[in-house]
């Protein structure tokens, strides 16, 4: 299951700066076109969503990936303002912290 979770945590982490990203566009139509709020209802939901799986997906990677709680919790503060997941992920993997895990399992007879 491990090996799974970090090229997931990774996609999942573009897909809410995406979300992120149609919600601003969203708020813009809203808010300073005042022309519809179509966007901000449908990406609203949506980045919702996926903030909420990133979320979970980020705490089971800590756990897999056995990060620190300062690296922890940075992933977690990453969701907070737009695009810093892609940042944190970028991160992540270059400083060796979204390694995949291939675990062995022993094979009992």
């Amino acid at each position: 299951m491990t090996s799974r979770i970090v090229p997931t945590f990774r996609v999942l982490a573009f897909v809410e700066s995406l979300t992120w990203l149609g919600l601003l566009i969203g708020m813009y139509f809203k808010w300073i076109a005042k022309t519809t709020e179509v966007g901000v209802q449908v990406f609203g939901a949506l980045h919702g969503a996926v903030f909420v799986a990133y979320v979970v997906l980020a705490l089971l990677t800590a756990c897999g990936q056995r990060w620190s709680l300062w690296t922890t919790l940075l992933s977690l503060a990453a969701s907070i303002p737009p695009f810093f997941t892609v940042w944190f992920e970028v991160w992540a993997k270059k400083t060796g912290k979204l390694d995949p895990v291939t675990q062995t399992v022993p094979v009992s007879r």
